[in-house]
């Protein structure tokens, strides 16, 4: 990402799920001189970060975080076997244990795209 695309995904990232105007972000996201100097600037890193599938857009115009998709485990991975044995030996069952990504993890997972 460059250095204003960077911009736009911090401000978005503090509104999670809400979708929001491209005048707003061009106004909150490069600062108060930026936008009296070229209140436009955000439109076209707006619709090439929706062309790398960064961003998505609503119907009204407004941009969001595209949400990771949650990819499906094709099987059980254990640590090691010896993990394997232990909690099978416990009795506890932990089929309905989910590990959630970290924000480090989807800050890299968007950097990547």
């Amino acid at each position: 990402m460059d250095a204003d695309e960077r911009e736009i995904y911090l401000y978005l990232k503090s509104w999670k799920h809400q979708f929001i105007s491209a005048r707003e972000i061009s106004r909150r996201a490069g600062g108060k001189r930026r936008s009296r100097s070229e209140p436009e600037w955000a439109k076209p890193v707006l619709i090439r970060m929706v062309e790398r599938k960064i961003l998505e857009v609503d119907p009204a115009g407004h941009y969001r975080i595209k949400p990771r998709t949650k990819e499906q485990p094709k099987g059980t991975r254990w640590v090691s076997p010896q993990i394997a044995r232990v909690l099978k030996e416990s009795g506890k069952d932990f089929s309905t244990v989910v590990i959630e990504a970290s924000e480090e993890e989807l800050d890299d997972y968007y950097d990547k795209l």
